[in-house]
């Protein structure tokens, strides 16, 4: 199994050490990281960029770099991530190991502003959906997000996930619970 995916535009791999010019530009702007995080120093990004780079379940569990094949830019991430239920952030210890965490495994994407609105984030999405229900033992992806965040609820409604209620994550009540389990993405696919 190759954990290098391409769509018609995209190729994503699995992010490494030398995607430190990614993470920066990514978590340095407050416009990328307005619903999810604080701004973040280039210093502690890089102390940090190990961590984000771990992966389990055979590397099915983890961050892939988003690249435009035609141009070779870095645009972004796309993430398959276990859900944190009580703890503020991605509990990473769970990334160690050849088995898939237990709990919710959920979907995310950071994309850099100039490649904001031009179908890259439903794209990346739509393909880490297609890797997990076809290379994974999963049956469902979860994914939540900040209410005021429009237009990411947009991209994942436009990958399939639907809302179902609220629930409590990131250590946080009432957040939006958006879901798809792998035979509503089958149906889906099969149109």
């Amino acid at each position: 199994m190759t954990l290098v995916l391409t769509t018609e535009r995209l190729l994503l791999r699995p992010l490494s050490l030398d995607d430190l010019d990614l993470a920066v530009e990514l978590f340095t702007d407050p416009e990328v990281v307005q619903y999810v995080c604080d701004v973040m120093t280039p210093d502690s990004i890089e102390q940090a960029l190990p961590t984000y780079i771990k992966r389990c379940g055979g590397g099915c569990i983890g961050v892939w770099c988003i690249t435009e094949t035609s141009s070779n830019q870095k645009l972004g991430t796309v993430a398959l991530l276990p859900l944190p239920i009580e703890l503020d952030d991605t509990d990473w210890s769970l990334l160690e190991g050849p088995g898939i965490p237990d709990g919710d495994i959920e979907t995310g994407y950071f994309l850099k502003k100039l490649a904001w609105g031009k179908g890259y984030a439903t794209e990346a999405v739509n393909r880490i959906l297609r890797f997990a229900f076809e290379n994974t033992p999963l049956q469902e992806i979860v994914a939540t997000l900040d209410d005021e965040n429009y237009k990411s609820r947009n991209v994942l409604e436009k990958a399939g996930l639907r809302e179902v209620g609220k629930r409590f994550c990131y250590a946080e009540a009432n957040c939006p619970d958006l879901r798809i389990t792998k035979e509503e993405w089958l149906e889906r696919t099969a149109i």
